[in-house]
């Protein structure tokens, strides 16, 4: 995979390491970066993001896997969700690649939107 992926999956695990294993041999994914809060795992332009969850998890009834989804325009995007019937969560975070937040569908259901930077665009 050439670059950042814009499309893909984060999965929230207690065991990174374990679940990471379990995409890699299933899926015949490729290590392509490595954290001690994270593992991202990449092949054929998709994006899979083991990572340690931001809060405690319940033993049921949590939905451990969240779509990402690029997008031209956070601000743009986020008026349409809340349009749409959906909500916006708080906080934006950034990185070198892109900027990124996270919505809410109208069921509840967690999308992390990532806006890239003009330069580093894949």
């Amino acid at each position: 995979m050439n670059g950042p992926a814009k499309f893909g999956a984060i999965i929230y695990a207690r065991n990174i390491q374990s679940l990471s294993r379990f995409y890699l041999k299933l899926f015949e994914l490729s290590v392509l970066h490595e954290t001690d809060e994270l593992v991202s795992l990449g092949g054929d332009g998709f994006n899979i993001v083991v990572h340690t969850p931001p809060i405690e998890l319940p033993e049921r009834n949590f939905n451990t896997v969240k779509v990402f989804m690029s997008v031209d325009s956070l601000e743009d995007t986020k008026n349409r969700v809340v349009a749409l019937g959906g909500s916006t969560l708080e906080g934006e975070w950034s990185n070198p690649v892109f900027k990124l937040c996270n919505i809410a569908d109208p069921e509840g259901n967690h999308i992390q939107l990532r806006e890239f930077t003009p330069a580093k665009a894949p």
